[in-house]
């Protein structure tokens, strides 16, 4: 009999031991944070756009975290810096997918994001990318691939009509910075000038990123009568060229994309800034959900410049996607999800196609215009 009982005791134990364990892995799931990545260069000489899209992604899940989270868990951003770099940002990817991110949100360098996002699409992951711009992000239609933002063949178009309708130059030259965004952009276009308007440019050349003199380049456009500049590429190598060109006396139209977006192309291009003019999406700050929101940021301090309304934006539907889907991170789920759905965000509400592009992105044209003791983008068009 004692032997019966002591086999019942311990039989009562396991079950008991057992159970205990069950209901703590049970409380652990229930109180687990959702993790979201954000990736971008964090480091490095285009930085000044990974803060950006930190601090619009930290801002939204403040926010967020505050009102008591995603059904009661606490997201966690998990951050990958990538620097621009192709080969780091597979390695940012595959980190990402190994600490077990529900979504990310990046890169921000095409060149980044492409193949990133290889790695994401092999493992299921959604990934929303605030700010890459080149057609092959979303022309592969991978399934739970999606970007926030406008493309560069919609980008290039609306360049070269603002270029042939409203500038009307003599003498055009297209530089760029070998870069899949850069050289992408710039390809796009010169493709517009030339099949709409039949306008070639007289200088097509690649400079290196990286490189500080560009003055060699600035002689030849001189040399060729250069009265409007196309650069496409980032803020740092289009501010010492527009800066090299007015040291020289070129005071040729410049005109750049969405790579400009940030207070460090001021910074290092001095007074050259004036007057050089981008492309970029219609000023989200002025839109009706975004005001307060702007406010909010303005309150902390800081100008929501840039890219930054536009990662607060993707994580807000990378949450209503997960919501929706009972907290799933199964990639493919939440990206039919998105294509199939509106989601309300602080930007009005969006929708998106079976490539994964937005199907609304509005273009405006900027100009850098000197405001005080700084300068400033200002939306002339």
């Amino acid at each position: 009999m004692k032997l019966k009982r002591v086999h019942y005791l311990l039989i009562a134990a396991v079950v008991a031991i057992v159970l205990i364990v069950v209901f703590m892995q049970g409380g652990e799931e229930t109180g687990a944070t959702i993790k979201i990545g954000i990736a971008g260069p964090i480091t490095g000489p285009y930085a000044k756009f990974g803060e950006q899209l930190v601090l619009g992604t930290e801002v939204a899940v403040e926010k967020i975290n505050a009102a008591g989270g995603l059904d009661g868990r606490l997201i966690e951003i998990v951050k990958g810096d990538d620097a621009c770099e192709a080969k780091q940002a597979r390695s940012v990817a595959n980190r990402m997918v190994s600490d077990g991110v529900h979504a990310v949100i990046g890169h921000f360098c095409s060149s980044s994001t492409i193949p990133a996002s290889e790695v994401y699409a092999e493992a299921n992951l959604l990934m929303i990318t605030p700010a890459s711009t080149n057609p092959k992000v979303t022309d592969r239609a991978l399934p739970t691939i999606f970007r926030a933002c406008f493309r560069d063949d919609q980008q290039g178009n609306y360049a070269g009509d603002y270029i042939a309708n409203v500038l009307k130059p003599k003498a055009v030259a297209i530089i760029h910075d070998k870069d899949t965004y850069g050289q992408g952009l710039a390809d796009a276009t010169k493709a517009r000038l030339k099949e709409k308007y039949g306008i070639t440019e007289v200088l097509y050349e690649g400079v290196t990123r990286g490189d500080k003199d560009f003055n060699s380049l600035v002689t030849k456009m001189k040399g060729l009568g250069v009265d409007m500049i196309y650069f496409g590429g980032l803020h740092t190598e289009a501010a010492l060229i527009v800066r090299q060109s007015r040291e020289q006396g070129l005071n040729a139209t410049f005109m750049s994309g969405d790579g400009l977006v940030t207070e460090e192309f001021a910074q290092l291009a001095g007074s050259a800034a004036e007057g050089v003019l981008i492309t970029f999406a219609a000023d989200p700050s002025k839109l009706p959900g975004a005001k307060a929101v702007v406010d909010e940021f303005r309150a902390r301090g800081t100008e929501p410049e840039g890219w930054t309304l536009y990662s607060y934006m993707a994580l807000q539907v990378v949450v209503d996607a997960i919501r929706a889907n009972g907290g799933s991170s199964d990639g493919a789920k939440l990206g039919a999800y998105l294509k199939s759905h509106t989601i309300d965000t602080i930007m009005g509400p969006q929708e998106w196609d079976e490539k994964g592009d937005p199907k609304m992105a509005p273009l405006a044209v900027y100009r850098w215009e000197k405001q005080g003791d700084s300068y400033t983008y200002i939306q002339i068009q």
